[in-house]
């Protein structure tokens, strides 16, 4: 792969209110290279959505405090004014998002919310705009692409509103897509057909993904690499196939063993104990101690460092054995 196309490192996220500080994200670092996939991983709650949020400045700015670093197609995100914002969103960086029926505009037509995206981004006339637009409906496999670019948003089915979304995302022909959970509020069926499409779509275009989940079949079936968070941190990273079949981290295996993802059909589901800590307060120690069965002593006095016991692989916890990093 060539050089790095995003580069996030010891973001961090506070949300302040009057009341109280939320530490939605802590010292997150993580690389992506052109045409790689990375797929976020955990619970609700977990910092994923934050994270990809962060990553376009999508978070209200008089709440949310952003710090850290973060670089995208070699531009620093956290310096863009608004004017590069505006043509970093949608332009070099498009995002899908989980429900199409919020994220879509109920006022105007399919047809015409891809054109004007299309003419923000790369000018030209609304007749070339509207025939890239057919050709990208057709590209997401849209039955009846003409009829439906007149089509509002209530008039398609979710599947359908999902395709337009995806379309939409691409219509600039991004270097980098965020997706957060795109299939989450599709049936089982319509999720594989959409998940098979991004995939297709991803290769074909080269372009990097960063793909937000909480479940393991999607991320097995999408991802290249992937990162596990907890509490706003990331827990655990390194490719699908070695993270899946190898778990360093207690969460990570809680997380497998608590899904129908792979076990057998008399297998008892086992949940993990417990509820994901308070954000307003985290724990001294390592987060998920006060759920982890084989806690110690040590885990209870300061987040664990990140460890790197192979290569490509990490995960923070005092068991996961191999090198330490000093910076957390």
């Amino acid at each position: 792969m060539s050089s790095v196309l995003v580069e996030v490192e010891d973001l961090n996220v506070r949300f302040i209110t009057r009341e109280s500080t939320a530490y939605a994200v802590n010292g997150v670092t993580f690389s992506v290279h052109p045409g790689e996939v990375l797929c976020i991983l955990g619970e609700s709650g977990s910092g994923k959505s934050v994270t990809l949020r962060a990553l376009m400045r999508l978070l209200p700015s008089n709440k949310a405090r952003i710090s850290g670093n973060i670089r995208v197609d070699g531009q620093d995100v956290l310096a863009l004014d608004s004017a590069g914002l505006s043509r970093l969103r949608g332009g070099s960086v498009s995002m899908i998002f989980q429900e199409p029926m919020t994220a879509l505009d109920p006022v105007y037509t399919i047809g015409d919310q891809i054109v004007e995206t299309i003419r923000r981004h790369k000018g030209g006339t609304k007749a070339a705009a509207r025939a890239r637009a057919l050709e990208l409906l057709e590209l997401v496999k849209i039955p009846s692409a003409v009829t439906r670019l007149n089509n509002y948003p209530h008039e398609l089915s979710g599947g359908l509103r999902q395709r337009a979304m995806i379309a939409m995302a691409l219509s600039c022909g991004p270097r980098l897509l965020l997706a957060d959970e795109p299939t989450t509020a599709l049936d089982a069926t319509v999720q594989i057909q959409v998940l098979i499409l991004l995939r297709k779509l991803q290769r074909e275009m080269g372009m990097a993904t960063i793909f937000v989940t909480h479940d393991l079949g999607v991320a097995s079936e999408i991802a290249d690499r992937i990162a596990v968070m907890y509490a706003g941190r990331v827990v655990e990273e390194g490719p699908v196939a070695d993270v899946l079949a190898n778990p360093l981290h207690p969460y990570t295996k809680g997380l497998m063993a608590s899904t129908v993802h792979g076990q057998d059909r008399d297998h008892d589901i086992d949940a993990i104990p417990g509820s994901p800590p308070d954000l307003r307060q985290l724990p001294l120690g390592c987060a998920f101690a006060p759920r982890c069965s084989q806690a110690s002593g040590e885990c209870l006095t300061a987040p664990p460092e990140p460890r790197y016991p192979s290569a490509g692989r990490m995960a923070r916890c005092v068991r996961a054995g191999g090198k330490v990093h000093a910076y957390a």
